[in-house]
């Protein structure tokens, strides 16, 4: 079992360190007369200690097997799961419309079985937060980013751009956002990321931006009132 270690829940985005009382692991060793030959599948479960969180991840996977002092995987996995939860997709707030959430999440899970399916996901994803967010709506999702232009700040638009300028992904935002083409999956990977980048710097700061504000005009309306009171 590994040493303590600092983890970040994929469910409530806390730190925290992970000791041996929060993990627990497994192994199954089987051969069975298989065309690979002696198979190890390992299993790993970690729970979050944080008492309002508690929840648990679930991942396994396939490796080559060897028996030294009792059986034990060896080498690259050959097959990895993430059981629970599904994909490495962030919880974002549902006060982003449910729409491009949808797309994201369903991005994140595709995104290692499928990385043309996932891309094409993002992009629909990209396109949404555009439109809903920046009110801008035109034919192609690249009009729509040059359209930002002059409306974000310098490294918003720097991210969108270097992205845009990568491999296939680049050149088929000129086109359909629904059109199916092949990408890298380390392609797919960073156009996953710039969605996250975009829901947390404008939805989620916008969001704490302006319930921010409004303690602030709270707190000014009381003050006010109490004033008032205490001399009328």
């Amino acid at each position: 079992m590994a040493s303590d270690y600092s983890w970040t829940c994929p469910y409530c985005r806390q730190v925290a360190t992970i000791t041996v009382e929060n993990t627990s692991a497994a192994l199954h060793a089987f051969n069975q007369k298989n065309k690979l030959g002696q198979l190890a599948i390992h299993t790993y479960v970690t729970v979050f200690p944080n008492s309002k969180c508690k929840e648990f991840t679930i991942k396994a996977g396939l490796y080559m097997a060897e028996l030294h002092n009792g059986w034990r995987a060896v080498g690259k996995p050959i097959l990895s799961w993430n059981l629970k939860p599904q994909s490495e997709a962030k919880p974002f707030p549902d006060y982003i419309p449910l729409p491009i959430l949808q797309d994201y999440e369903e991005a994140c899970l595709i995104a290692g079985l499928s990385p043309k399916a996932s891309a094409t996901l993002s992009r629909r994803c990209l396109q949404g937060i555009i439109r809903d967010f920046w009110g801008i709506s035109k034919s192609r999702l690249v009009d729509e980013i040059n359209a930002l232009t002059g409306q974000i700040d310098a490294s918003t638009w720097k991210a969108i751009d270097s992205v845009r300028g990568i491999g296939n992904i680049g050149a088929h935002m000129e086109k359909d956002i629904n059109l199916i083409v092949d990408v890298e999956p380390e392609e797919a990977e960073l156009l996953l990321r710039l969605i996250e980048v975009l829901l947390e710097e404008w939805y989620i700061r916008r969001y704490e931006r302006e319930e921010h504000m409004q303690k602030v005009i709270a707190a000014a309306q009381a003050k006010a009132i109490a004033k008032n009171v205490n001399n009328p």
